[in-house]
């Protein structure tokens, strides 16, 4: 295979191309001579930019000329800024919506995963005790008990995959939004199919009342739950351990078996960008977007912030006038949500991403919606929701950009597994297994015990979007089967963060 060119031109309209290695002065690419140093990652602009003109990369604007670019001079922040609207302005669906099917048609059918069925007919990949605290007052209490059972529970053959607690610092002096927030999250964990049997661990005397929150939880079957306030038994610890053997009787009854890939719910993430992210990894996730939902599996995409300037992909794709609206109400509260804090709109990428080539919000979020594919929007979710079986296609996840929140929020909106792309590296894991994703060579190579797949060969030159995307799908399955682990899941990295926008009393 042939060695890579020095830059890339993502989209014949763009008027910038993205280094894919760095490159100095006197380098040439499609007929412009380089004029200044371009770190990898980076955009060379292709043709004179007057200042006030569009920056074009994917095929939209990126931002404007804040000064006259030259050909071949390096585009970044020192010389490009944001120009998002403070709202989306008012669109019709049928100006701009162009509903499509789910992809190319393509038959996976016939894929499978080796997974367990839970009684009320949804698929798992882990058989696993999961500890909900209801206040972050009993966080080492939780922790210890999981710790002890598991050490006494999941042993190889016990069939019982784990015993995990899912700290948090809140539950407690919490009004409002806040508290309904942490209710929506951790009765969201406690319904996961992942999660076979609970233990609900309170304090008994937080904002968050065990009664109140398990009448929130709904009905559950008896054999999969127990609860208890700590302050009122003699030793938490070993009343908590006492309650996980009793709940493992009941987990180990559940056995693998074959189930179609179609009832995955994939959410897709990003954290630690740079400018190879939406040409390699996000663009990878992005393909195995588009085959899971041709066969009727569906997909989650959140981070809302990092949709802003990406709108209108996402909106010519949505599948009806509901949904259509969904998302402009969507982005337009998270604008308002900005707007009430007296923060920009357009003041999103990290330190690391602009490190990276990252130089706008737009730019960000062009390249975050690959992780979305060409796949169909079908749905729209409020924040600490559960995705609707059966619809297929991308759901959209109210969330910020981020990690701990955004990817959290779709754990908790059903995700099985969590595909997480990332230029700069992050070793943040979640309740489900989190398949990190580089998109560089050099980040997979420095950061092994983080990253489970590498997507740099596409910017190395060395491999195709075809094979990975194969490589990749098989990698998902078997991680569903329970035949391999992820980082996160053999690191011990489990970790939520909950949504707070009020009040600490």
């Amino acid at each position: 295979m042939s060695a890579a060119p020095l830059f890339l031109r993502i989209h014949p309209s763009d008027n910038v191309a993205v280094a894919l290695r760095a490159a100095g002065p006197g380098a040439e690419f499609c007929g412009v001579r380089v004029i200044t140093p371009i770190p990898a990652g980076h955009k060379l602009a292709l043709t004179p930019i007057p200042a006030g003109e569009p920056v074009v990369k994917y095929g939209y604007p990126i931002g404007v000329a804040s000064v006259a670019i030259s050909a071949g001079e390096h585009v970044h922040s020192h010389n490009v800024r944001g120009n998002l609207p403070d709202q989306l302005s008012a669109l019709r669906f049928a100006d701009v919506a162009k509903p499509r099917a789910s992809g190319p048609a393509v038959s996976r059918a016939a894929d499978t995963f080796l997974g367990y069925r839970r009684p009320d007919g949804r698929a798992a990949t882990r058989n696993e005790i999961w500890i909900v605290n209801t206040v972050g007052c009993v966080n080492v209490a939780s922790e210890k008990i999981a710790a002890a059972s598991h050490a006494e529970l999941a042993t190889p053959g016990s069939g019982i995959d784990g015993v995990h607690a899912f700290p948090h610092p809140f539950g407690c002096s919490q009004l409002g939004d806040d508290l309904g927030y942490t209710k929506k999250v951790l009765a969201g964990l406690a319904r996961h199919p992942n999660a076979a049997a609970v233990l609900v661990l309170g304090l008994g005397c937080e904002n968050n009342q065990m009664k109140a929150f398990l009448e929130f939880l709904g009905p559950q079957a008896a054999e999969r739950i127990r609860w208890f306030n700590a302050q009122q038994v003699s030793d938490e610890i070993e009343s908590g351990v006492e309650a996980v053997r009793e709940l493992a009787a009941y987990v180990r009854q559940f056995k693998r078996e074959p189930i179609p890939a179609s009832e995955l719910i994939l959410g897709m993430k990003c954290g630690g960008s740079d400018g190879f992210s939406g040409i390699t990894a996000n663009p990878l996730v992005g393909r195995i977007a588009d085959r899971h939902s041709a066969a009727g599996g569906t997909v989650l995409l959140t981070e809302v912030p990092e949709m802003f300037g990406a709108e209108r992909m996402l909106l010519e794709r949505a599948t009806d006038e509901a949904t259509f609206q969904g998302v402009i109400s969507l982005v337009n509260d998270f604008r308002a949500y900005f707007q009430k804090h007296n923060e920009p709109i357009d003041e999103n990428p990290s330190p690391g991403n602009k490190d990276g080539g990252i130089t706008t919000l737009a730019d960000k979020s062009l390249g975050c919606v690959q992780k979305g594919g060409q796949a169909p929007v079908a749905q729209v979710l409020p924040y600490g929701a559960a995705a609707q079986a059966g619809l297929g296609g991308l759901a959209l996840v109210q969330g910020p950009g981020n990690d701990g929140v955004s990817g959290t929020a779709m754990t908790v909106a059903g995700a099985h597994l969590l595909l997480f792309t990332t230029g700069r590296g992050n070793p943040m894991g979640f309740p489900v297994p989190t398949v990190k994703i580089s998109s560089n060579t050099d980040l997979a190579t420095r950061k092994p015990q983080w990253i489970d797949f590498n997507a740099g060969p596409i910017a190395d030159g060395t491999n195709t979007f075809e094979v990975l995307t194969d490589e990749l799908w098989q990698r998902i399955l078997a991680i569903a089967s329970g035949t391999e682990r992820t980082r996160n899941e053999t690191r011990g990295h489990r970790e939520i963060a909950i949504w707070k926008d009020g009040v600490t009393l």
